[in-house]
């Protein structure tokens, strides 16, 4: 029995997909406009420009900005309200992967900010944070919720 995951849960997931899908669009906009779209210092630790035109920008010739795009543009329906109160276990588990899979990319992307680029991107830590505090909600919620000790029954069971 899958359970219905706390109101808190939905409300705030569904917010911070929205803010990194908003976020992830901004990145994606700024990697084909050029950097002068980016609002952010372009000098020191915080180089912006320097970050998002660096070789590890790209991978297997896509931007990772288009990558970022893509991943939320599949979260926000994945945390959606609709999606939280599935009954089908599969939902659950696709979105628990999901941020699973997105969090080890942003782990990859801050090494590389900090041990290989030698700068970070303040936009693109805004991503990271937004996909950080996602998979703490997730893997916090999802599992109470498929072993069924979440609290209600989720709608329709």
């Amino acid at each position: 029995m899958v359970t219905q995951a706390p109101r808190w849960v939905v409300a705030t997931t569904g917010i911070l997909a929205l803010a990194g899908l908003g976020i992830s669009t901004y990145l994606t906009i700024a990697h084909f406009v050029g950097t002068q779209a980016l609002a952010c210092s372009d000098n020191g630790a915080i180089n912006c420009a320097k970050v998002t035109t660096s070789p590890e920008s790209v991978i297997l010739g896509i931007p990772v900005a288009i990558l970022g795009l893509a991943f939320y543009l599949a979260a926000v329906p994945l945390f959606s309200p609709w999606a939280w109160r599935s009954r089908d276990r599969r939902v659950h588990i696709v979105r628990l992967v999901a941020i699973g899979t997105g969090m080890l990319f942003v782990l990859w992307l801050i090494a590389a900010e900090l041990l290989i680029i030698g700068a970070i991107c303040l936009w693109c830590t805004g991503v990271h944070i937004v996909t950080f505090a996602l998979f703490a909600i997730t893997i916090t919620a999802v599992p109470k919720m498929l072993d069924g000790s979440g609290g209600r029954p989720a709608e329709g069971a």
